[in-house]
């Protein structure tokens, strides 16, 4: 009688599971729909356009690894990458600093400090392509601030064009990203900075532990998701860099400012060889993938070993 009643509370209860399990899935049914719609379809036509010769008009023509095959014997796709790594590395190095900065200046509550957290954050709400139209209007030759201002104090003899050489181009875009990017930092690295306990600095202050000391074994440790975080937004949206490139500089000078995505642009959309651009958007975002994964990797707690 017994056992009986066992099996029997054991599928009433199995049933219970299931509905439950079936429910859930009913939950997340939209989210996964929304996910095929718009993120795996067009990855899998993306992945199916790179092995065809697909042209803007007419029938697309299977090549098999064909466009995977030239990928290696691009030049210029292999310079725009090189350059994107480039300046990923510069813009990285400079957010972190930046964010990591600006973070430790408005952690602390105090008078009018929410207004200064406003102020340093008001820049991350504006598109990349307007303040790519208002940075190459303040880098202009005749009407810009930049030249004006590099004259009045007394760097340069007479105007300056910030644009024309590949150096100042180089930075100066890197000088608007982290101007414009910066503050988002700030409010991921604050998060962390604000979930450290004070009790843990205060033992530390007892210790005579000075400032640096408890910036590295108290500060550095206890932030590092969030930095983890920072990092992998901060070099997967480097790596996919094009608007201020395009805006500002168009590729130039001499397309020395070509990136990745801007080379995949324009075989695309100005040469119309749509295959050949899928085939580097594959290799792009495998590129991306791997180096996602070497970040996690690297910055995995220790906790997550054990």
């Amino acid at each position: 009688m017994n056992v009986l009643l066992n099996r029997r509370l054991s599928r009433i209860g199995l049933t219970h599971v299931r509905r439950r399990d079936w429910a859930s899935l009913l939950y997340v049914m939209p989210a996964l729909a929304l996910v095929g719609v718009f993120f795996l379809a067009p990855l899998g036509m993306m992945g199916w356009m790179s092995l065809h010769r697909w042209p803007l008009i007419g029938r697309p023509r299977w090549i098999g690894f064909a466009n995977y095959h030239a990928i290696w014997f691009d030049v210029g796709f292999w310079n725009a990458l090189s350059f994107t790594v480039l300046y990923t590395v510069a813009v990285t190095i400079g957010l972190m600093i930046a964010g990591f900065a600006l973070a430790l200046l408005v952690e602390k509550p105090r008078p009018g400090v929410g207004f200064y957290r406003m102020a340093y954050f008001l820049p991350v709400v504006i598109g990349f392509a307007s303040a790519s139209l208002l940075w190459s209007w303040l880098s202009n030759v005749d009407a810009g601030l930049f030249s004006r201002l590099a004259q009045l104090l007394g760097f340069t003899q007479g105007r300056v064009n910030f644009l024309a050489s590949y150096g100042t181009a180089f930075w100066s875009v890197i000088i608007m990203v982290i101007w414009k990017l910066a503050g988002f930092y700030m409010v991921i690295i604050m998060s962390g900075l604000q979930s450290i306990p004070a009790d843990y600095y205060e033992a530390a202050r007892i210790d005579r532990a000075n400032v640096l000391q408890r910036f590295r074994f108290i500060t550095m440790p206890l932030v590092r998701r969030p930095v983890a975080l920072a990092l992998i937004l901060c070099i997967s949206g480097s790596m996919l860099a094009f608007d201020q490139f395009y805006i500002i500089l168009a590729g130039g000078p001499q397309n020395q400012t070509m990136t990745a995505v801007y080379w995949i642009f324009n075989q695309s959309f100005v040469s119309f060889r749509l295959g050949y651009g899928a085939a580097l958007s594959v290799v792009l975002l495998a590129i991306l993938l791997v180096i996602s994964a070497a970040q996690l990797w690297l910055l995995r707690d220790r906790e997550d070993l054990r």
